[in-house]
Order: structure tokens, then C-alpha cells, then sequence
């Protein structure tokens, strides 16, 4: 029998707004919350890590069905992969930042020392002076400036260690999830050129085909195919934006012998052509 997680939608926040993610996503809680009636129903983010302000207001957030009062001000460390949900007070005032956990890897993987620590999900109350450098990233994030993506990682980056030391330490708090999921992902991201079958990290990993399919499903609500395209596609995201490869290199990188089928999956997720996504990032088109 299928675990019934697998019906808790899986929320990709970017490419909500535009073709490529940003380094981070920091928006208030009123320009997300308010239009859902200020209730944001449970759900998981698979790549992305979470961190919520509240400054004044009133939240419950539930985190795999256990609900939570947050007395503001606080913060919520949401890690990747954890079911969450929100019911705020109107007008509930707060931040919320996003961080794909893949590009901070210096924060959110092993040895890192605030990865332990971030791989909870837990309440806190806020610092006073926490509540500024919110502000700030949020005032950064939302203009071009000098040197704004070194600003943005060093801004994050401090966030979260400001968040690491309110991680609590006694039991109780929510545990992270399988740890074969981190696997399979450092897996796939390791052969992403090697064009292994599911049966080949399956076998990887010590479980069987099935197992992994169950497995992937019940952790992150994706099946096990649709969670390692997300993490090609994002790969070919990154290739596009951050390097000169030919669309046909950036295909045969991520294990596309064909050069039309890379095209095709790749328009089927990002509802554009490689080719077209790179010339509207680099302002043509």
C-alpha cells in the first residue's frame, strides 16, 4: 500500500515569476499569505530550504500534522522534503526566504557545520536584531546593485547561522526524513551524464527498484522518475545560465543522447525552448 503522502503536493516556488531561479527567493508573508486567505494548506518543497520571520500577528503552522502556535516574534525553520502548512491571522506581518539547498551547499550538506542543525524543522523566538537583516535581503533581493549575488549568499548565509543557534537541542523536535533520499540525490547529481537507469541506483543504494520507487514517492511526493528530472532539469538551468556549453552539450552532459529529446523534455518542463530560455536570460528575445 502507497503511503498517502504521496498527495501532499510538492511546491516548486521558482519559475513562478521567471524562467531561471534566482540565488534565493525573499518575499513578505502578506504577499503570499493574503491572496490564499491567509492560509497556506500543507505541503513540501523537494529542493528547497525555508525560513519564516514573524514579526507581528498571529501563525499556527502544522509540520507533519503536529500544529504549532508561534508567539511572535519568531522564526520557522522549514527543511526540504518536511510537510508544512500555515493558518495566519490577517495582516500577519513577516519574511519568508527560500534557498535552493543545492547551491548553499556550504550551509545545508554534510560536513557543514550548520547542517546537522538546519535539518530540523523548529520554532524559535526571534532575536530583536534579526528582524533588520530581513529587511535588508529583502531590499537587495528586490533591486540590481553591486555585486547583489555575493551580497544576497552573504546575506543568507548569516541569516542562517543566526538560525543554527536557536536549532534546540533536546529531543523531541521534528527528525529529518530517510536518509536514502540524500543519497539518491547526490547519486543522480554524481551519474547525471552516465545515463543510469532507476534499476542502477536502486542497486546503488542497497534496495530494490520498487523500493525506491515506494521510497521517493512517500519522502518527497514525487515519483522516483519525475524526482531525478527535476533535478536534471535544474541542472540544465544552471548549465544554460552559468556557462557557454552548446544546447547540445549541455544535453549530452546530463545523459541525452539525443539532442531533440533533451530539447523536448526540457520544453516540457520550462515551457521553452533551451535555446529561447537562454537568450531571454541574457535579455534577448
Amino acid at each position: 500500500m502507497i503511503d498517502s503522502a504521496h498527495v501532499i503536493p510538492a511546491w516548486q516556488l521558482y519559475g513562478e515569476d521567471s524562467p531561471f531561479p534566482d540565488l534565493l527567493h525573499i518575499e513578505r508573508i502578506v504577499d503570499r499569505a493574503a491572496g490564499l486567505d491567509w492560509r497556506i494548506a500543507p505541503h513540501r518543497h523537494v529542493h528547497l530550504h525555508q525560513m519564516f520571520l514573524i514579526r507581528s500577528g498571529r501563525a499556527r503552522l502544522t509540520i507533519d500534522g503536529a500544529a504549532q502556535d508561534m508567539a511572535c516574534p519568531a522564526v520557522a525553520n522549514i527543511p526540504r522534503g518536511v510537510v508544512h502548512g500555515f493558518a495566519f491571522s490577517a495582516g500577519t506581518d513577516g519574511y519568508v526566504l527560500t534557498l535552493p539547498a543545492a547551491d548553499f551547499p556550504e550551509l545545508f550538506v554534510d560536513p557543514a557545520e550548520t547542517a546537522p542543525l538546519l535539518a530540523r524543522a523548529f520554532i524559535a523566538p526571534a532575536p530583536e536584531d534579526m528582524q533588520a537583516p530581513f529587511a535588508q535581503l529583502a531590499a537587495l533581493h528586490h533591486g540590481p546593485g553591486a555585486l547583489r549575488r555575493l551580497r544576497l549568499r552573504a546575506g543568507a548565509v548569516s541569516l542562517c547561522c543566526t538560525l543554527a543557534e536557536l536549532a534546540p537541542h533536546a529531543p523531541g523536535t521534528h527528525t529529518p526524513g530517510d536518509p536514502r533520499i540524500a543519497r539518491f540525490e547526490a547519486l543522480i547529481r554524481r551519474e547525471l551524464a552516465s545515463g543510469w537507469t532507476l534499476g542502477d541506483y536502486a542497486h546503488a543504494l542497497a534496495i530494490s527498484e520498487r523500493q525506491l520507487r515506494r521510497l521517493c514517492t512517500g519522502q518527497t511526493g514525487l515519483s522516483a522518475h519525475g524526482f531525478l528530472e527535476t533535478i536534471r532539469l535544474r541542472e540544465a538551468c544552471r548549465m544554460l545560465a552559468y556557462t557557454r556549453m552548446q544546447v547540445q552539450e549541455v544535453g549530452f552532459a546530463l545523459g541525452f543522447d539525443d539532442p531533440a529529446y533533451f530539447t523536448r523534455t526540457f520544453r516540457r518542463g520550462m515551457g521553452l525552448a533551451p535555446g529561447l530560455y537562454r537568450k531571454r536570460l541574457d535579455g534577448v528575445g
